[in-house]
């Protein structure tokens, strides 16, 4: 299969994963030739790209890091945890709150298991899901990639459970801002961005409050926009006084938002999200965090669409371990014109490098 960002997708492709609706429910069947109202209506829904079949690639295999299924289940029991405390004074009586976080405990204990279950690095998550709000979709993935990010520290299992925890309600606070500025798609406002930044702060207190949620939780959602050099917000504290957790989670919270789509800019890759994240190693972020977080991503997932510094062009294939800047690519072209694909080992030809990832379809 081919990864393919829906912006370049055309009528007549081929599906080799089926696309659901914010339910789960099948909206495009694998296998479908898309028409051109489908073509129009996946472009307008928010999904970063869709898989499709084509006979070269056919063998190439993406392994989600949880069951699809489990994942759309997931994003709605987050959703309606998040959504059930709209209409309650939750300063004022937590049982929801509390009640929420048991099946939200045991959600973070199944997406652990899943995780650890996978020998594969995750791969792109922003995938075959029409959502209806980015954030429930987005404190999902902030949730995997940072209990992938703990499992390779090494992380206790109570450790584990807090922190995945304290991942999932991250962004709580955010409850409490309008949809309107969440989803504006100009620049905000100072105002605007005042109100955005109080989520950290509105989750504090939501979460402190709540009896059977571990206080380390409350400061995850107080603390994940903290950085090292103080730049942070909302107390610009920095270095040690940030607690491990909560750069952790800073860490996930940065590379899933710049590698989802948003009303007011594509999504990057995740060999770009990475380099986003080194620009501020060191000084925002972690060092040793980013250096360990690479190590849990695909940096050039399965099916992308790569050009390579001798003129050849390809496919990614398959992963090469502890070397994920240098995959086994299907080289399908060679200066423009077509070949009989054969795979290249990035890890053994050294001389030969990724330069781009242009993804326009043009055969």
């Amino acid at each position: 299969m081919r990864l393919v960002p829906t912006k370049f997708i055309r009528a007549g492709i081929e599906l080799a994963k089926p696309i659901y609706d914010a339910r789960g429910r099948v909206l495009l069947q694998k296998n479908i030739r898309l028409t051109e109202s489908m073509v129009n209506r996946l472009k307008s829904s928010g999904i970063t790209y869709v898989f499709t079949r084509e006979e070269d690639t056919d063998d190439i295999i993406v392994h989600p890091p949880i069951p699809d299924q489990q994942r759309i289940e997931a994003v709605q029991k987050i959703k309606e945890t998040f959504r059930s405390f709209e209409s309650e004074d939750l300063t004022k009586n937590n049982y929801l709150l509390e009640k929420a976080a048991l099946k939200l405990e045991q959600l973070v204990k199944e997406i652990a298991n899943e995780l650890s279950k996978n020998d594969d690095v995750i791969h792109y998550l922003s995938d075959l899901l029409i959502i209806d709000d980015y954030v429930f979709s987005h404190s999902l993935n902030v949730s995997m990639y940072t209990l992938a990010l703990a499992q390779e520290l090494k992380l206790k299992d109570k450790d584990l459970e807090q922190l995945g925890l304290g991942a999932v309600l991250h962004d709580i606070g955010k409850i409490i801002i309008p949809d309107e500025i969440l989803n504006k798609s100009g620049k905000l406002s100072d105002m605007e961005f005042k109100l955005v930044k109080a989520h950290t702060e509105y989750g504090f207190d939501l979460l402190r409050k709540a009896h059977n949620i571990p206080l380390l939780v409350a400061h995850c959602a107080y603390q994940h926009h903290e950085r090292l050099d103080g730049s942070g917000y909302p107390r610009g504290i920095k270095a040690d006084d940030i607690h491990p957790f909560a750069r952790i989670i800073g860490v996930a919270d940065v590379f899933d938002a710049v590698t989802s789509n948003r009303v007011y800019r594509d999504a990057m890759l995740p060999h770009e999200g990475l380099e986003i994240l080194y620009t501020g190693a060191g000084t925002q972020f972690d060092m040793h965090l980013v250096e360990t977080f690479k190590k849990t991503v695909a940096l050039y997932p399965n099916g992308l669409t790569v050009y390579l510094s001798d003129g050849s062009e390809g496919v990614v294939a398959q992963q090469n371990y502890q070397m994920f800047e240098r995959p086994i690519i299907r080289v399908l072209k060679e200066n423009g014109l077509k070949v009989k694909p054969y795979d290249l080992d990035l890890s053994k030809v050294l001389d030969v490098m990724i330069v781009n990832t242009d993804q326009l379809i043009t055969s």
